[in-house]
């Protein structure tokens, strides 16, 4: 496919799915949806590509609803964010002209503040313990739930990896990133923490970064190795530095009232897909991480530089206390998170 071809066919999914929200706003749909051939039509929206392994998951949660209630529900998947950003379709989510939205835990901060402490520098000890932490489903379904007055509800997680630095120069240590500007997402946290680093942060949308680092106007960003490949920040910023300040989710959202409308047998069927869902996607995300660090190293000539975790950590601890200071809402989850890396630290000393 040709770039025309590829940019042709975009144009063609964004009018269609313009016109699908156009109909659902006529009509006013809040949740109940729309049928075709007596089947309701379930919008999922998400802001990555379909070659993603975000997208990846929901193919799977798609198959997994039709095949087991095919007959009610056809499932669409919007990617690339069709319908609009991530802030906008939530909004959409929460009225139901959307059924589904993936959005990062920095938009939901503003509906439910628990959702804060995701942007905490540092908050889990290794990868294993975010991982065990976000499969504890009992215990994130309280998190989950936080947001039911807003009308919406998270059903799953999604891996996004670590979130480090990287720039038009090399990040050894958290000297070398005063006076840099860097890239944050939009989330007071992580503005604190990069100005903590004594570097100045400059938050705006990830569709900007890469102009942005190209034309000088910021020295770098942060976020997982898939920004330098499916977003080709490796071609402006040859330096990827591992220092894992953050590890943040994505969540799927669902509209509340469609959730509430589903019998027992439905909801466990969506339940269980979006498990699922969650399943494909690790899996996925790993072998995509290793695909993109070979393209970015041989292909783009990005350098990736292994440095002392600790000694960035150090520098950020001292938000953890401000930010439970700040926000009480994080605290019941902060505290179970430490809890968690208290045990693995335990499980490490007994040779576990």
């Amino acid at each position: 496919m040709t770039g025309k071809e590829g940019y042709d066919v975009k144009k063609m999914m964004k009018k269609a799915a313009v016109c699908v929200l156009a109909a659902a706003m006529v009509t006013g749909l809040t949740g109940c949806g729309s049928l075709t051939d007596g089947k309701r039509i379930i919008r999922v929206s998400h802001a990555q590509s379909e070659t993603h392994p975000e997208h990846l998951g929901l193919l799977a949660f798609k198959e997994y609803v039709e095949e087991n209630l095919g007959d009610r529900y056809e499932v669409q998947i919007f990617p690339n964010e069709i319908l609009g950003s991530a802030q906008k379709a939530i909004e959409l989510t929460q009225t139901g002209a959307i059924d589904f939205v993936v959005a990062g835990t920095a938009n939901l901060e503003t509906f439910a503040g628990v959702y804060e402490i995701f942007s905490m520098p540092y908050l889990f000890d290794s990868e294993e313990v975010y991982k065990s932490v976000m499969q504890d489903t009992d215990y994130m379904e309280q998190v989950y739930e936080s947001t039911d007055e807003a009308g919406f509800r998270v059903v799953t997680w999604y891996n996004a990896g670590t979130r480090n630095f990287y720039g038009k120069k090399p990040i050894r240590t958290p000297e070398d990133l005063k006076g840099l500007k860097i890239r944050v997402q939009q989330s007071p946290a992580s503005v604190a923490m990069v100005n903590a680093f004594g570097a100045a942060a400059a938050p705006m949308g990830f569709g900007e970064v890469y102009t942005a680092i190209q034309q000088g106007v910021i020295d770098g960003a942060e976020n997982n190795e898939l920004a330098l490949t499916n977003n080709k920040h490796g071609e402006v910023a040859k330096y990827y530095t591992y220092n894992k300040h953050q590890m943040v989710p994505d969540m799927l959202v669902a509209n509340l009232k469609f959730l509430n409308s589903l019998s027992d047998e439905e909801y466990q069927v969506f339940k269980d897909a979006a498990v699922l869902s969650t399943e494909v996607e690790m899996d996925e995300w790993d072998k995509s991480i290793e695909e993109a660090k070979d393209i970015a190293v041989n292909q783009q000539g990005v350098e990736f530089l292994d440095v002392d975790v600790d000694a960035f950590k150090q520098v950020v601890l001292p938000l953890h206390e401000k930010m439970l200071k700040e926000n009480p809402k994080i605290a019941d989850l902060y505290n179970h998170i430490q809890a968690a890396n208290e045990a693995a630290r335990g499980g490490e000393q007994n040779g576990k």
